[in-house]
């Protein structure tokens, strides 16, 4: 066996007594008996050997006097045959408990029915009035608004703006005619094939030139009011001529 219980404290109880090489002895002597199973040899200086202390032999002999029986068989302690015993029974019930489960396992797989069986026992239950239909889902294309104006983009492509679109640019820029400019864009990137805008891009472009209307459609030309200020001056010179003539007829307030 490769495997033995060992209780610490129940040994040092015993051994507490034991020089460290006496000590050393007796766990190998242990070991090898747990080992294999049967009683260490008679001879002493055969035993060193086995537990590799060939120049130890008085420890060995102390340590077996002290704690092993001299049988016919050899050096044997009746404590170890209990544990083997021991570990035999436990081993042997944990094979049985593994050997009825696996059966048992295996039973179950058994009962259960094989796809083939399955499907024969669907084929023979029979169809009743009540079977409710199957769900039929619909695979008719849904209405897609056609666009309104194709702005051509790189690759040959075009990119279509439905009326919907329009409506949102319109609210988002009022003082704009998004359809009038959608048309401006589709001429200039026509006249522009090397500067069109790729598919990805083409919305930025549109955002881009619709902003860049709204913000000319608020502005007043720079002139402006230059040009009126200066029919207003005219017009009130042409008064003041008219009024005071050549012959000063008009007097003015404190003369």
């Amino acid at each position: 066996m490769h495997y033995y219980q060992f209780n610490i404290g129940d040994y040092q109880s015993h051994t507490a007594h034991l020089e460290p090489l006496e000590d050393l002895a007796y766990r190998r002597l242990l070991d090898w008996c747990y080992l294999h199973e049967r009683p260490l040899p008679d001879d002493i200086e055969q035993i060193s050997k086995l537990i590799r202390m060939r120049s130890h032999s008085e420890c060995i002999a102390s340590v077996l006097q002290e704690f092993f029986d001299r049988t016919p068989e050899g050096w044997w302690k009746e404590r170890i045959s209990k544990e083997i015993e021991k570990t035999g029974d436990r081993s042997r019930k944990a094979s049985e408990s593994a050997k009825a489960r696996w059966q048992k396992e295996k039973g179950d797989a058994n009962a259960l029915p094989t796809q083939s069986e399955r499907n024969a026992t669907q084929d023979t239950v029979p169809k009743t009035q009540n079977t409710k239909p199957k769900t039929q889902i619909s695979v008719e294309p849904q209405s897609v608004s056609q666009p309104v104006v194709e702005v051509p983009v790189l690759g040959g492509k075009v990119y279509g703006v439905s009326q919907e679109l329009v409506n949102e640019w319109s609210k988002a820029y009022p003082a704009v005619d998004v359809q009038a400019e959608l048309q401006k864009m589709r001429v200039w990137a026509m006249s522009n094939p090397n500067m069109q805008k790729t598919s990805n891009g083409i919305p930025r472009f549109v955002n881009a030139w619709l902003s860049k209307a709204q913000n000319e459609a608020g502005k007043v030309p720079s002139n402006a009011f230059t040009t009126q200020g200066d029919r207003n001056a005219k017009v009130i010179s042409g008064l003041t001529r008219g009024l005071l003539g050549s012959g000063n007829n008009v007097k003015l307030l404190g003369n």
